[in-house]
């Protein structure tokens, strides 16, 4: 199932360089200007899957839950707290906090909808699947199941408003764990990037960013080899790769391919929107500025046998790097006053 959505997606489509000479080789000898444009196309809907289809009823219902504390054990968490809305849809925190602290950054959930594995080591395969993680964790939302059920049947509001995401229910059985998970998953696929300078160039206007910002992405595309895993409309291919950043037991998909070389110290290729609003970064948080992770990747990082061969030393100038951080810059989107729903009690 496709929903469609707001207009301009459907239009930021034209990567507009000032002359087709100033493309890097890579792409001037193999892709024609009308096929770069094509890989940044924002898509016209979002994709929802067959077996949890969108309803306006259940998108209401999965954003109550996703910022109800009452999913958590000690009432004082929610979704929210590690996925706060003005902060990109992230905490702004170095490793995520709930319950207790955990050892992994909050990852933004923005364009979710698109991403085929969740998890910063890919270990959810289904955005459903993700929901019960965190609130069963002792570290984050510290409950349990029964006790989540438990609460959802006895608050009114929400058992009318399980029924009318899920009609054709019992009404006693109609709060259950599948329900929740299919109303989160739901209302979360709605998360979507807002449209950034960036887009408004790719759309026509010129003046939407800077001559710099303009030199970026052609380094973005070229020498600093940043589009070989941040491409596409979120600039991700959602793949898994060590960058040569973790070390010792940090070895994140690793964990999940214990025989694999190449994904020992792995972990998701983020996206790139809102960059600028979402320090720090990297899956640990370790780099506090995008200054910071350029640098790292300028320098190639750790150089073993599960390093991507896509990481490298760049040979980046300090002048290069400036104008791949304003390009950076240039993918932040505006922000969009979100209207916060109303918990049933």
């Amino acid at each position: 199932m496709i929903r469609r959505i707001g207009p301009w997606l459907g239009v930021a489509a034209a990567i507009l360089i000032c002359a087709a000479a100033t493309l890097p080789e890579r792409h001037a000898s193999t892709t024609s200007l009308a096929e770069l444009k094509e890989l940044y196309r924002r898509p016209e809907g979002i994709p929802f899957p067959p077996e949890n289809p969108w309803t306006d009823a259940k998108e209401t219902l999965g954003r109550m839950l996703f910022f109800d504390p009452i999913l958590s054990g000690g009432h004082n968490v929610s979704c929210s707290s590690c996925h706060n809305p003005s902060l990109s849809w992230a905490d702004g925190l170095k490793l995520a906090n709930g319950t207790g602290q955990m050892q992994l950054h909050s990852p933004t959930i923005i364009d979710v909808a698109w991403v085929p594995t969740l998890g910063w080591d890919g270990k959810f395969k289904t955005l459903e699947s993700v929901a019960f993680g965190p609130l069963l964790n002792p570290l984050n939302m510290n409950n349990t199941e029964g006790e989540i059920i438990s609460r959802l049947r006895t608050v009114p509001g929400y058992v009318a408003a399980f029924a009318q995401a899920f009609p054709g229910e019992k009404q006693g059985e109609v709060v259950t764990r599948p329900h929740i998970e299919q109303a989160i998953a739901t209302f979360e696929r709605t998360i979507l990037a807002t449209p950034a300078p960036f887009d408004r160039w790719i759309e026509g206007d010129e003046n939407a960013i800077g001559a710099a910002a303009k030199r970026g992405f052609v380094l973005f595309n070229g020498k600093a080899d940043c589009a070989n895993c941040h491409e596409g409309p979120s600039f991700s291919d959602f793949s898994f790769h060590d960058i040569g950043l973790a070390e010792e037991d940090d070895i994140g998909r690793g964990r999940l391919f214990p025989t694999s070389v190449k994904l020992r110290h792995a972990f998701k290729v983020p996206t790139l929107r809102d960059v600028a609003r979402r320090a720090p970064y990297m899956h640990d948080g370790s780099m506090p500025t995008l200054e910071a992770v350029v640098e790292e990747y300028n320098t190639g990082g750790i150089d073993r046998a599960s390093r991507s061969e896509l990481i490298r030393p760049l040979g980046l100038t300090e002048a290069e790097k400036r104008d791949l951080i304003a390009f950076l810059n240039t993918l932040t989107g505006d922000q969009v006053p979100f209207q916060l729903p109303v918990l049933p009690r």
